[in-house]
């Protein structure tokens, strides 16, 4: 029994203890990159989310849903109610059953979620060559450097140095692309951004740095579209804190002061 497990023992060791095929190259970090929205007192750009909006409408979403949305949180990034009513109306979802047990198609509406744009994961993997576009509405938040690391991965398509670290050549797959800040540096996503890729409504030019950086906040928000309320609420209880802090050292004298 022993002699005849043997074998497939070594081969396991083997395996476990060959070292991994490297990867092309080392991924850049990030540079780090200034937001309005970052810091204590931090507010976001409306302007910058609703042609972040725009980004994501135009190009993202042909391929990438955002399944924890509403229409009607466009709210938050300015939109009124008509023009949520107008922008839901672009789509249509299934609804039902109606009265005789069938289900129907109606245009969209603002309580509605962000419309996927695949009926399910697999149809998804195969208009993609078999991988899943992820979901973007925690896309920021999800990433290591955030910001930082989006707005780089969006900016970062270049092309190959010849060769890699160990002088051997690099050849990029057919399919995949070359990105300096992605992990191993081939990626399946062609570059999403082309300059002028969009027409913005407010007339800002756009660049691929700036529908890069409009739509790194858009998505932003979208992860954590109440953080103007959280930091609001956080000033006014720090406020009240010291407030109180003051209140209970009058106090404190005010009661010890014969003993003192």
């Amino acid at each position: 029994m022993y002699k005849k497990s043997l074998p497939l023992v070594l081969a396991a060791f083997v395996a476990f203890a060959a070292p991994a095929p490297a990867v092309a190259a080392e991924a850049l970090a990030p540079p780090k990159q200034h937001w309005a929205h970052q810091g204590a007192f931090g507010t976001y750009d409306k302007a910058a989310l609703q042609r972040g909006f725009q980004v994501y409408k135009e190009v993202c979403a042909a391929c990438h849903g955002m399944k924890l949305l509403s229409y009607r949180n466009l709210a938050g990034i300015g939109y009124n109610e008509d023009e949520i009513k107008a922008i839901a109306a672009e789509y249509t979802v299934i609804d039902g059953p109606d009265d005789e047990g069938e289900m129907f198609e109606r245009a969209a509406r603002p309580s509605d979620r962000f419309k996927s744009p695949f009926a399910n994961d697999k149809a998804a993997r195969a208009a993609n060559g078999g991988a899943l576009p992820p979901d973007m509405s925690l896309m920021v938040k999800s990433r290591h450097h955030h910001e930082n690391y989006l707005f780089a991965l969006l900016t970062g398509y270049t092309t190959p140095p010849e060769t890699d670290a160990e002088g051997e050549p690099i050849i990029v797959p057919a399919g995949m692309y070359w990105n300096k800040y992605f992990a191993g540096n081939m990626i399946a996503m062609a570059p999403p951004l082309v300059e002028d890729g969009v027409s913005y409504a407010d007339g800002t030019s756009a660049s691929v740095e700036q529908m890069a950086r409009d739509v790194t906040q858009f998505l932003a928000w979208a992860g954590e579209p109440h953080m103007e309320e959280r930091k609001q609420m956080g000033i006014k209880v720090i406020l009240f804190m010291l407030v109180f802090a003051g209140i209970m050292l009058a106090a404190k004298r005010k009661v010890w002061a014969a003993v003192h």
